[in-house]
């Protein structure tokens, strides 16, 4: 009983000295938080070596500016309360402390000390996201850290993660072999940051055998990186080309097959960005457990206020203008202005924000430089679900067969007991509705305006008239042909330039094919 009694106290007096030793002292409290920069530097690169709660207590409390210096000791002051960093316990604030102030260099080494003890947590995806930050900001200072961080951690992809932070910081050893070491590590990870790494290091390098591993390391992955670049422009491209489709299918119809120049129809989709935006603020409010369906309910709310106030624009204005399309022209600018104002006037002049849910937050990385946004995604899905409805819509049901029979020659139909006037809102309707969804999907990735429409009606007609007047595969073709040409061109000349140079395309075609890409078949084509 006497040896277990001694044996348990010597255990408890080991981990009472252990503790000791790892926990923050006043004067490593006072060495982080006063004189020179390059002290307070080593300082904290030290106190993170061997961490302790008070440690990290202590260092977001330097980067929340809540540390104070009196009579040569540092204290946390919160609140007009004084803590001491060593105990914990509640002090007095003397009169005469003096606040501490932390200059960009010392700010970012305390961001990157926080980001090193959080190697040591239980969130496997903050010890992650702290040695990505590690990587990027490499410190021969913090190498002790990484290999205490690298001797613990479990995690494969973690562990990996953290050799490359490791080999990272070695680029800037003074042993040339260790260079080259690290140089060849970092080459297995082709990515943005270490390329910049890479590149950094072989403009000051000097040394000829560690450049030529540089260079080679950076040949190695510039192909890889390449790709992923290829794979984004492509993406990038795809995924315009689904908004550019979403804003023209209801042009397809309104001026496609009904033939009206709709200079609304950028307004149309503005009230279903914003319609989406008043059902976010009512989620918000009353239905915060729901918050991540809002968009659910958004789309047919969406559909329906745009829906409206085009039957309203169809009835009232548009219906006396038919077969007279300068004045259609004129008459929808002028509404869309009155439309614009409107929203001025119950909005507000600024721009509102509109949140994505939970589960169009993230995306999905393919490859190091490739990650494709649940939000994109998303979008690109529903735009291919729209088409599919409209298709099947104007294919396959009554109102379709009414729809296509009224364009396509309206005494005829009238004759066969057709209501020509209701198709007409009806179908103008339609596509005004498919504009609101167009800018609830558009309030997804945008920010959401006064001039939202503004930005993408000339494409949208661009879309209709380049695939081919009423023709919903040319819409297809000609929207996802131009998403990818003009992301494409983005890369190669600027956004300006690219702009310029679809629409001196789209000139030169028109002139050589006027019926666009899908030309109308039939003894009624022109």
């Amino acid at each position: 009983m006497n040896f277990s009694f001694v044996s348990r106290l010597i255990v408890c007096l080991l981990l009472y000295a252990t503790a000791q030793a790892q926990a923050l002292t006043a004067e490593q409290a006072l060495a982080m938080a006063a004189g020179d920069t390059d002290d307070r530097v080593a300082a904290v690169q030290q106190a993170v070596v061997e961490p302790s709660e008070r440690t990290a207590a202590f260092l977001q409390a330097l980067a929340d500016d809540a540390v104070k210096v009196a009579d040569g000791k540092a204290l946390i002051v919160r609140d007009d309360k004084g803590i001491d960093p060593v105990t914990g316990a509640e002090v007095p604030v003397p009169a005469d402390a003096e606040d501490i102030i932390n200059n960009n260099r010392m700010r970012g080494e305390i961001d990157t000390a926080l980001a090193g003890l959080a190697l040591f947590g239980k969130d496997e995806t903050q010890r992650m996201a702290a040695a990505k930050a590690l990587t990027k900001e490499p410190d021969a200072g913090r190498l002790p850290l990484l290999d205490k961080a690298l001797a613990q951690e479990t995690n494969d992809k973690i562990k990996t993660q953290l050799e490359l932070a490791r080999a990272a910081t070695l680029l800037g050893s003074d042993d040339p072999a260790q260079r080259i070491a690290a140089a060849q590590a970092l080459s297995l990870s082709a990515t943005p940051d270490t390329r910049l790494l890479l590149n950094e290091r072989v403009t000051i390098e000097e040394d000829a055998k560690v450049k030529a591993a540089l260079q080679a390391a950076l040949r190695a992955m510039e192909g890889q990186l390449a790709w992923g670049e290829r794979l984004g422009a492509a993406f990038s491209g795809i995924s315009l080309g689904s908004i550019l489709l979403l804003v023209a299918l209801g042009l397809a119809i309104t001026y496609g097959l009904m033939g009206v120049i709709n200079m609304a129809h950028g307004e149309l989709m503005m009230i279903g960005a914003y319609a989406t935006y008043v059902v976010q603020g009512i989620f918000q409010k009353y239905f915060p457990g729901a918050f991540d369906w809002y968009l659910v309910a958004a789309l047919p709310l969406a559909f329906g206020a745009s829906a409206a106030v085009g039957a309203v624009l169809e009835r009232g204005v548009l219906r006396f203008l038919y077969g007279r399309p300068l004045e259609t022209l004129l008459a929808t600018w002028g509404i869309s202005l009155v439309l614009m104002q409107l929203v001025r006037t119950i909005f507000g002049a600024q721009n509102v924000g509109v949140e994505n849910p939970a589960w169009m937050s993230g995306g999905v990385q393919v490859l190091s430089n490739l990650t494709l946004p649940y939000n994109r995604l998303v979008i690109i899905g529903f735009a291919i679900a729209v088409l599919l409805g409209m298709g099947y819509l104007i294919g396959r049901t009554r109102l379709g067969l009414f729809v296509r029979g009224v364009t396509q020659n309206r005494p005829i139909a009238s004759c066969m007991g057709v209501n020509t006037a209701r198709i007409d809102t009806m179908a103008f309707a339609l596509g005004s509705g498919i504009a609101g969804l167009a800018g609830c999907a558009l309030s997804q990735v945008g920010n959401v305006g006064p001039d939202l429409g503004q930005s993408y009606i000339v494409d949208a007609f661009m879309v209709v008239v380049l695939g081919g007047v009423g023709q919903l595969a040319g819409t297809v073709y000609a929207a996802l042909g131009l998403g990818i040409l003009n992301k494409f061109l983005e890369g190669w000349a600027g956004a300006v330039l690219a702009k310029i140079a679809v629409l001196v395309f789209i000139i030169i075609f028109i002139q050589k094919r006027p019926q666009g890409i899908f030309a109308v078949k039939g003894r009624t084509a022109d």
